[in-house]
Order: structure tokens, then C-alpha cells, then sequence
């Protein structure tokens, strides 16, 4: 059987693989990771991954774009809205484009962990 992918889009290259490691290290799922938004689009056309985790502020691109582009190429693909800032405003504005969660770093990992298990069933 297959691990389930997530694939996670975040500039800051240090904290996408510092979650990657401990994801596949306390879960069953496989970890990607993209440090861009464009990158994050070509990923997910080769990967196919069950979940997206996406950081707001991306160079070059607004995660909220990527997170409709991502809707419109593979609309049954979660995403979660990773950032570093609360902003109620950008909440609401991800959950209309789509988002299942939103969620403000430092990321609580039970907590994230509790997320996935509820979309990844």
C-alpha cells in the first residue's frame, strides 16, 4: 500500500523539511517539499500528493493564488493554510478559495498531526 503524500509549500526551506522529517518520522506519511509556489504547482502534477500544506507568503506568489490554482488543477487535494501571522482576514478569504484549515506557526504538531488524520482517512 501506497503512503499518503503531503506535500508542503513553505520559502522558508529549513522549517518544510524540519516538518517533513518529523512527519515521516512520527506518521505514516511520505513528505515533499517545494519552496515556491510554482514549484509547489509542477509537484503537484508529478506527485499526486493527498494533502497540501501551504505557507501565505510565498516569493513571488501569494499562497492564496496558489491555493486557487491548486483548486482548480486538483480540487479533491486538501490544502491547510500554513503561516506566521494570524489574520482573520486571510483566514476567511482561504477558507472561500477552498482551505481546510488555517493554521499559524509555530505549528503545534499534535495538533497538525490531528488535522491530517481527519482529512487523510
Amino acid at each position: 500500500m501506497r503512503k499518503k503524500t503531503i506535500l508542503i509549500i513553505d520559502d522558508e526551506e529549513q522549517f518544510g523539511r524540519l516538518l517533513k522529517l518529523n512527519l515521516e518520522a512520527t506518521t505514516e506519511y511520505a513528505g515533499v517539499v517545494a519552496t515556491t509556489g510554482e514549484e509547489g504547482l509542477r509537484l503537484i502534477q508529478a506527485h499526486k500528493p493527498d494533502l497540501v500544506l501551504l505557507d501565505i507568503m510565498l516569493p513571488g506568489s501569494n499562497g492564496l493564488d496558489i491555493l486557487k490554482q491548486i483548486k482548480t488543477m486538483a480540487p479533491e487535494v486538501p490544502v491547510a493554510m500554513v503561516t506566521g501571522v494570524w489574520n482573520e482576514q486571510e483566514a476567511k478569504k482561504a477558507f472561500a478559495a477552498g482551505a481546510f484549515e488555517y493554521i499559524t506557526k509555530p505549528v503545534h504538531l499534535e495538533y497538525l498531526k490531528t488535522a491530517l488524520l481527519v482529512k487523510l482517512l
